[in-house]
């Protein structure tokens, strides 16, 4: 793996803002709508989640997981790789690249268990081969660089560690938007420390100042956050399935 994120595939394959969230032409003409990706892919990451919770994999794994998953849909479209297999076929990848690797047979068992619905259930034959197409749609470059480390190092350089849980809470969140494909994980960390340092009236102005960051880029990071919390609502798994059964119309 890469020891800097400056030299790694992460860093050359980081996107402009208008190249993710697009729907792609086999998508668009089954009437897929730009809201209903985004549902999608949120209802998704929720579901890395939540099998990674039965699965027991560290947090890096799973978040390496949802990069892919991200990664995976800036450049494929999900008429022709399914989310529902997709999902927990990245966890299974991650699992690997992150050298802690889980079992398919137990992957699927608790995907049976999770979902009843039949287009969720899927055999180890079936991970194993989208894991082959994972790998050709990620170019192979499985290298993902996190906030999660750049985060506790800025807290104690700004010997602000009181505010490692809610930063740490905000981390975690961006990972429901698309914020890792296009910005170096730092920023992302200097975002959640900003939101948070507001939310409990810390005043880090001096501190970021003397960072000679982009503060800009960081305010803006933090709004997409923040705007993201005013809009987002859990989706229901009956609404992520109809938007699901236009894709195989």
């Amino acid at each position: 793996m890469a020891a800097n994120f400056w030299t790694s595939s992460h860093f050359k394959q980081l996107l402009d803002t208008m190249e993710v969230d697009v729907v792609h032409s086999p998508d668009k003409e089954k009437g897929l709508t730009p809201e209903e990706f985004r549902l999608v892919k949120i209802h998704m990451t929720n579901y890395i989640w939540k099998l990674a919770h039965h699965v027991r994999v560290r947090q890096r794994v799973i978040a390496t997981a949802v990069a892919y998953f991200r990664r995976v849909y800036a450049r494929k479209s999900m008429t022709e790789y399914d989310p529902r297999l997709v999902a927990p076929t990245c966890l299974y990848l991650a699992a690997k690249a992150e050298e802690s690797t889980i079992q398919a047979r137990p992957l699927v068992f608790y995907i049976k268990k999770i979902y009843v619905d039949e287009k969720y259930r899927f055999e180890i034959k079936d991970i194993l081969e989208m894991e082959m197409k994972l790998l050709e749609a990620l170019d192979y470059y499985l290298v993902v660089f996190h906030p999660y480390r750049p985060l506790i190092q800025l807290l104690q350089d700004a010997g602000m560690a009181d505010l490692t849980h809610i930063s740490w809470s905000l981390v975690n969140d961006s990972y429901r938007m698309d914020l890792i494909l296009v910005h170096p994980p730092y920023m992302i960390a200097l975002a959640c420390i900003n939101i948070a340092s507001v939310l409990k009236e810390k005043n880090a102005t001096a501190w970021f100042e003397e960072l000679r960051v982009d503060m800009n880029a960081v305010k803006n990071i933090s709004i997409e956050i923040l705007d993201f919390y005013d809009t987002y609502r859990t989706p229901s798994d009956d609404r992520v399935n109809l938007v699901l059964s236009k894709l195989k119309a």
